[in-house]
């Protein structure tokens, strides 16, 4: 994370040959007084001086904060950017966002994933304008009580909107943190999780906590970051035990991950008179609300045409004729990946009914862009 004066180091990373010395008990160690103050100090002249020009950021306002926070969860910084600026045009107060319909909501988040975190920013928008008479929760402990807000967002919304002396803890901080406290057990631990928390609530400053809660996380995004930490470029390297000690990189230390589970998914494109067969998601489920080209899993044993025969039958109940395969899509959701195998289809017999669907439309090619749809589906829409 950072250099150090008797440790030599190269343009942008250490190279460490030796193995790990003993770890220490950092879980019964709180921060030294004087690395805290030194810590707090640098890393807020470093980002006062170096911060992203970011749309939500420097703003005080409570709203943007905390749209810029839900649509950060799980979300890098460069791909929210543009959905932050259209969402706030199109829903500029807590009230527009109350009032809106879901498809519109939906359509405006199309793309950005997630698509849980839109809903539970309307259903908390809906009690803020409806129960709460438009006034925002003014501490944690309230923003803690509001629909897809956890420990996490909560006091990222508090500290940098409310200026409140609460910790975040988000990926990048948790490496931060396990790099400058040689952390060396696996931070999944929930021991490791609570100490984590704690130390991150000791850093905080009781001025600027918005920023320096900004800062460790711009820290971790921008120069402590997985692979190949800029060192020479940290501004807290003198404080860092990980980089005094000499294994930056094998810091913090990964769980094995589970194999990520591969489906192979089919979907029919069907035209008929001029319009195509879409259905509605029911909203509690995966990509609830969103609309989409009629299909599902290919079966153990199944070829694709028989897949989509009976995925057609099962979800809206007709008969059809498979026909040209258009192109093959390769999509990757948090938990799993898919295959998606798209054909043209024909309708054959059978009135289309919501057996599966909370609603089935036949859809003009121009409107379709009124719909949301799931990011696997917008990747062939071109082709249509």
């Amino acid at each position: 994370m950072g250099g150090s004066q008797t440790r030599p180091y190269g343009s942008d990373r250490i190279e460490c040959e030796h193995k790990m010395p003993p770890k220490k008990s950092y879980l019964t160690n709180a921060p030294l007084a004087a690395k805290r103050l030194r810590l707090r100090r640098a890393l807020l002249n470093w980002f006062r001086k170096n911060a992203r020009d970011l749309p939500w950021r420097w703003s005080r306002d409570i709203y943007a904060v905390w749209v810029s926070e839900i649509m950060l969860q799980q979300t890098r910084v460069e791909t929210v950017v543009p959905y932050f600026e259209r969402f706030m045009r199109r829903f500029p107060t807590v009230k527009h966002l109350a009032l809106a319909r879901e498809d519109e909501l939906l359509r405006v988040w199309q793309g950005l994933g997630y698509y849980t975190r839109a809903r539970n920013l309307q259903r908390a928008a809906q009690i803020i304008f409806d129960e709460r008479n438009g006034a925002f929760p003014q501490t944690v402990e309230e923003w803690s009580q509001i629909p897809g807000v956890g420990r996490y967002t909560a006091g990222a919304i508090a500290s940098i909107a409310l200026g409140i002396r609460a910790p975040v803890l988000d990926g990048n901080v948790k490496r931060v943190l396990a790099r400058l406290f040689s952390i060396r057990d696996a931070l999944e631990n929930a021991q490791v999780r609570k100490r984590l928390w704690e130390m991150a609530g000791d850093l905080v400053p009781p001025k600027y906590p918005g920023d320096f809660n900004q800062a460790m996380m711009e820290l971790g995004a921008r120069i402590c970051t997985p692979k190949r930490p800029l060192c020479t470029e940290c501004p807290v390297r003198k404080v860092c035990e990980a980089l005094e000690q000499g294994y930056v990189e094998e810091l913090p230390t990964r769980t094995q991950r589970k194999k990520i589970p591969h489906y192979e998914v089919v979907a029919a494109v069907i035209r008929k008179n001029g319009r195509y067969l879409l259905g509605k998601r029911p909203s509690g489920g995966m990509l609830g609300g969103l609309w989409e080209f009629p299909g599902g899993k290919v079966e153990r044993g199944e070829n694709h045409e028989q897949a989509l025969i009976r995925e057609l039958r099962e979800e809206m109940g007709i008969e059809i004729e498979v026909g040209p395969y258009l192109v093959m899509v390769e999509h990757t959701y948090s938990h799993f990946r898919i295959t998606l195998h798209v054909y043209e289809c024909r309708h054959r017999s059978g009135t289309p009914r919501p057996e599966y669907h909370q609603e089935i439309k036949w859809i003009l090619p121009s409107r379709l862009e009124d719909y949301p749809l799931p990011a696997a589906d917008l990747k062939f829409l071109d082709l249509l």
